[in-house]
């Protein structure tokens, strides 16, 4: 796999790779990541094709992803750890 271009943006790394005839168009931020996997027959097959594809209307929809996982997360956590059950250390004299 091996990078072909990145898109700019000014909260989000967008990176385009290719893997054969398989590309993939991998968007993170600080903490999250999601992959979409096009096949050559959706005619994406350059940078700048892909960059039309990324629309805004496209990267809101990744954004609002972005929020879902991000929410997802939180709840996990909190299942394991409710607020207010925080881990204190012994009281040592």
């Amino acid at each position: 796999m091996r990078i072909i271009g990145e898109i700019p943006h000014p909260s989000l790394k967008i990176s385009i790779f290719k893997s054969g005839e398989r590309i993939s168009v991998k968007f993170e931020n600080e903490r999250y990541e999601q992959t979409y996997k096009l096949s050559a027959d959706e005619k994406l097959t350059t940078p700048e094709a892909i960059a039309q594809w990324a629309d805004a209307s496209f990267l809101q929809q990744v954004q609002l992803a972005f929020q879902h996982m991000h929410q997802a997360h939180m709840s996990a956590l909190n299942r394991i750890s409710p607020a207010g059950s925080e881990h204190l250390f012994e009281e040592i004299i």
